[in-house]
């Protein structure tokens, strides 16, 4: 099942194992997947020596993770091929104490410090590409935790569950049975879930506060050039973001990026933090923080769980969000409807009717992938014209079951016992109200800057941008913001990463002729 070369490299992978690990098997005789997992599980043992499969016939299929003969509370009732492969062999990894993607010292003590017993369960598909880092995550925090307790299901294997629950997005995390989480997330972002559902013990240790050169906030490609712009002028550097990567993590396909052809947005979240990684600057992911000091020369940050960091120059490149339509149903039904990833939640609504509001380009990018899977495609744009590139808007005209209606103001997301079944819009020029039946919205009116730890600290613009000078400073000296989360014209991944090269060696700038 897997290749020669794919053989190769695991092997090399897993040379370093040091415990004895056992993929337990249950799997029904009859069901039809129970080949295809004895045959991908059978081919990574055989990858080490100290991996080994048991097989028992039981009902459905799944399997479990053991550690020297002990369960690690990592399992899996799902095939796990495509992007959960790297799922798989991470959480062996892990429970070995191995793998880049386990946290930091300070972040493990709060996995440590969660109460349980916790029992997490996550639906993904196999072609989300957001669903494995949830997975990753949690894995990595049954590693830490002996209280807690993670599965993994394939929506397509059991779909009587999905239907039951009904999951119309993914990854869909619950929590002792109970809706956690729907959607892409990060590390930091389910970790501070699960300590405001099941509380953390207190902890002993006390809060210094970790003083630097240059503070950048947000791991984008504006917070990884100007972290690695300052550090190559010899100063002492720091990163507090909530992932690495930020929003390109979201994107799927890039092929604008001047030099790389194409690329995908999980990949360059990779290289940005091997880049980083050649340099001594300390990265202090999976952290939200929650107050900033700008008033002194010193500018400090504390983050959500009271860590403190400080330096004379602080660089803000926090990046956007998406946006949300705050009409009534939306919150309440995202997951169950209201989605904003076409590529992980597109398969779900296969030959059924969807809206895509929004008509700027990742609007129609979302409606052209949609309208290969499902019945009819609806475009709905606020303004009296699309806002998207020509050449997707004559790529979406040609395709018959592609409708875009203009002037139209979303009111309201309608729903029935728990699942989208319409949208009710507005025509601006007639106002006209209608009911339209479909059974998933896709949200597409861009991004909004992620700018609300500086309201009334900073000068911003009536959108909530950062404003900047030509040189990424702000209103206050010793402040400068890079990317998306300043008033820089359009949003792009070179541009962020120009403007944190520009910010960084402003600030140099700064330092250099004593202004901070």
């Amino acid at each position: 099942m897997l290749d020669s070369t794919l053989k190769e490299q695991l092997v090399s992978i897993f040379a370093g194992l040091e415990a004895e690990y056992l993929l337990d098997i249950s799997a029904s005789p009859g069901h039809e997947s129970r080949s295809e997992l004895l045959g991908l599980l059978n081919d990574v043992a055989e990858c080490s020596p100290r991996i080994s499969c048991r097989v028992t016939d039981g009902e459905g299929l799944s399997f479990s993770l053991l550690k020297n003969g002990t369960p690690t509370g990592i399992s899996f009732r799902a095939v796990p091929n495509g992007h959960e492969f790297s799922s798989l062999l991470l959480a062996i990894l892990n429970c070995d104490g191995k793998g880049k993607n386990l946290p930091d010292e300070n972040t493990g003590n709060r996995v440590k410090a969660l109460k349980g017993p916790i029992q997490l369960t996550t639906y993904v598909s196999l072609t989300c590409t957001n669903c494995p880092d949830v997975v990753q995550a949690l894995n990595a925090m049954v590693t830490l935790n002996d209280n807690i307790r993670h599965e993994t299901v394939d929506g397509a294997i059991f779909p009587d569950e999905i239907e039951a629950l009904h999951i119309q997005g993914v990854p869909a995390v619950f929590a002792d049975g109970e809706l956690l989480h729907v959607g892409r997330s990060d590390f930091g972002e389910l970790l501070s879930k699960l300590e405001s559902r099941y509380g953390s013990l207190p902890s002993t240790k006390e809060n210094v506060t970790r003083a630097y050169d240059v503070l950048v906030l947000g791991g984008g490609p504006a917070g990884a050039a100007a972290a690695i712009y300052s550090a190559r002028k010899g100063l002492r550097v720091a990163v507090v973001a909530e992932r690495i990567g930020g929003q390109v993590k979201e994107t799927v396909g890039i092929e604008n990026l001047i030099s790389v052809p194409e690329t995908t947005g999980n990949q360059l979240a990779s290289d940005l933090k091997r880049h980083l990684e050649q340099y001594p600057v300390d990265i202090w992911e999976h952290r939200q923080v929650e107050q900033a000091d700008i008033a002194g020369k010193e500018k400090t940050v504390t983050t959500k769980n009271g860590e403190k960091f400080s330096a004379p120059a602080l660089i803000v490149a926090t990046g956007a969000r998406w946006r949300r339509l705050n009409v009534p149903g939306e919150a309440e039904h995202i997951g169950h409807g209201v989605a904003f990833c076409p590529h992980c939640d597109g398969p779900f609504y296969q030959g059924k009717p969807v809206a895509v509001i929004g008509g700027g380009n990742s609007g129609l990018e979302a409606a052209i992938d949609l309208a290969g899977i499902c019945s009819k495609v609806t475009v709905f744009e606020f303004m009296e014209e699309l806002k998207a590139d020509k050449v997707l808007q004559e790529k979406a005209k040609q395709l018959p079951n592609v409708e875009i209606v203009v002037h139209a103001q979303t009111l309201e997301v309608i729903a029935d016992q728990g699942k989208v079944t319409g949208i009710r819009v507005k025509d601006r020029q007639t106002n006209e109200v209608q009911d339209i039946a479909l059974d998933g919205i896709f949200v597409q009116i861009g991004l909004t800057a992620n700018s609300n730890l500086f309201k009334g600290l900073l000068d911003m613009t009536s959108t909530g941008e950062i404003v900047i000078d030509p040189y990424c400073r702000t209103s206050v000296p010793g402040v400068y913001a890079a990317g998306d989360v300043s008033s820089v014209p359009y949003k792009q991944i070179v541009i962020a990463m120009g403007e944190g090269a520009k910010a960084a060696l402003s600030a140099f700038d700064d330092k250099v002729r004593g202004v901070i």
